[in-house]
């Protein structure tokens, strides 16, 4: 079986998963153009446990939360987070938020970056610890897609 998981199957892999001991940590994102501080990102959050679990935007939901994006189609951004050894698992989600696959995975620790107030993070109510972990500073999408189109 690859990394990349369908919706309806995670439950019983995280599951499984779970069965063996194993403790999961998940977080979620765009994902599009991966750069520096997303890999860094990621090692961090694979740290906190055994297996990491991404849950992916898709293109529908990337859109609606950031207009003209995403650049990189669901696929390919899928394709390139499984390529990568701390991912252990990438599962696309639709919908605005991720409360639905965080309810799915019940994961034992919640990852978003650093400017999120853990509070306000969706899903601490699931998972049974909730972090954040600091960004690489000045590096993110939006700042290589201004500097790509000559705004920066």
């Amino acid at each position: 079986m690859g990394k990349i998981a369908d919706r309806g199957n995670i439950k019983s892999i995280v599951s499984d998963l779970k069965g063996h001991g194993k403790k999961i940590v998940f977080t979620n994102g765009c994902f599009d153009l991966i750069h520096i501080g997303h890999v860094r990102y990621l090692s961090e959050a694979k740290k906190l446990g055994d297996v990491l679990v991404i849950g992916l935007n898709s293109d529908r939901s990337v859109s609606a939360i950031k207009p003209g994006r995403p650049v990189i189609p669901e696929g390919e951004r899928a394709e390139v987070l499984s390529a990568l050894c701390m991912v252990d698992y990438v599962v696309l989600f639709d919908e605005e938020t991720p409360y639905e696959l965080i309810k799915d995975v019940q994961p034992d620790v919640l990852v978003k970056g650093a400017d999120w107030d853990p509070r306000d993070i969706i899903g601490n109510d699931i998972a049974k610890e909730t972090r954040t972990i600091p960004f690489v500073e000045g590096k993110s999408t939006s700042e290589i897609i201004r500097k790509i189109r000559g705004l920066k």
